[in-house]
C-alpha cells in the first residue's frame, strides 16, 4: 500500500448485507459476469455483525479477516502501539479513520451512501458520512429504491469529473439490504433469493463503476461485504447477531489499470 497511496485511485465498495455463500454460489453457477470479469471472491469474517459497527472498523483500517489463522497484515491501518497486524508493507496513518489519513496526503475523500447510517438525516446517521470531506445521499440511493446503484453510479460519476486530485471514493450499495423482494418477479417477501436477485442486479452495472474509476489514473479496489443477514437459518432473520451466516463475508481487492482492463488480484 505505501506504493499505491498518493499514485492510486482507492475505491471502496461495501455490498451491505451480502452473504458470502449467495456471493460464492452466483459466481460458480456464472450468475455474476461482471464481478467475475474483474475478481474472485475470498471468505472473510466480518468485523462487525451490523453496519455502522462494521464500517466504524473498517474505516480505522480493521478490514474482514480472513478466516484462517493469523495474524494477518493489514493494507493500512491507523498508527495503534502494539498492533500485530502492521507489516513494512502497510501504509500507516497518524489519524483516527482512513478519510482523516488519505485527506492529509492529499485525497479528495467522498462517500456515496446507501442505506440510512449514510442518509444525513439524524446525528447517528451523519456519524460515518461525516469522516468524508464529501458526502451524498439521497433517497434515490436508499434500499427502497430499486434502481439505487444505478442513481449512485450517476451521481459518482458527477463527482469524479469534478475532481482532479486523487480520490478515495467509498460506496455504500445498499440493494442487498431488505426490502429486497422487488428485484425477485412475484416475490411478496424477501427471501435469499431475492437476496441473490439484487446481487445480480449489481452485477449488471459494476463494470460502470470500474469504468469511472479507471478514466484518470489506475485504482486500487476493494469489494466486500459488511457483514450478512439471516433468512430464517435457525430461527434468526435480519443481523446485528453472531451467525455464521451473518459474520461471513466476500471480499476481493485488486489493481484496476488505467488505459485498460487488465487487473490484478
Amino acid at each position: 500500500m505505501n506504493a499505491i497511496v498518493g499514485t492510486h485511485d482507492i475505491l471502496l465498495v461495501t455490498l451491505d448485507t451480502l452473504r458470502y455463500d449467495v456471493a460464492q454460489r452466483l459466481m460458480d453457477e456464472g450468475r455474476t459476469p461482471g464481478f467475475a470479469s474483474y475478481l474472485t471472491w475470498e471468505k472473510r469474517h466480518s468485523p462487525g455483525s451490523f453496519t455502522f459497527a462494521s464500517h466504524a472498523a473498517m474505516f480505522a483500517g480493521f478490514l474482514p479477516t480472513p478466516v484462517t489463522p493469523g495474524p494477518h497484515d493489514r493494507p493500512f491501518a491507523a498508527a495503534f502501539p502494539g498492533s500485530a497486524t502492521i507489516a513494512p508493507e502497510t501504509w500507516v496513518f497518524d489519524a483516527p479513520d482512513l478519510p482523516a489519513g488519505l485527506a492529509q496526503v492529499g485525497y479528495r475523500t467522498v462517500c456515496v451512501g446507501g442505506v440510512g447510517f449514510f442518509n444525513g438525516l439524524s446525528p447517528l446517521g451523519s456519524v460515518l458520512p461525516g469522516l468524508f470531506q464529501e458526502s451524498h445521499w439521497e433517497s434515490s440511493f436508499g434500499v427502497t429504491s430499486p434502481f439505487g446503484f444505478e442513481r449512485q453510479l450517476d451521481r459518482v460519476e458527477e463527482v469524479l469529473g469534478d475532481v482532479p486530485d486523487p480520490v478515495f471514493l467509498f460506496l455504500n450499495v445498499a440493494a442487498m439490504h431488505q426490502p429486497n423482494r422487488f428485484y425477485l418477479p412475484g416475490a411478496v417477501d424477501d427471501s435469499i433469493d431475492s437476496h441473490a436477485a439484487a446481487l445480480e442486479y449489481v452485477d449488471r452495472h459494476i463494470s460502470r463503476l470500474f469504468d469511472l474509476m479507471t478514466r484518470r489514473r489506475p485504482c486500487f479496489v476493494i469489494v466486500c461485504s459488511d457483514h450478512g443477514t439471516a433468512y430464517g437459518e435457525d430461527g434468526h432473520v435480519g443481523h446485528r447477531v453472531a451467525h455464521d451466516v451473518v459474520w461471513t463475508v466476500p471480499y476481493a481487492e485488486f489493481v484496476l489499470d488505467r488505459s485498460s482492463d487488465d487487473q490484478s488480484v
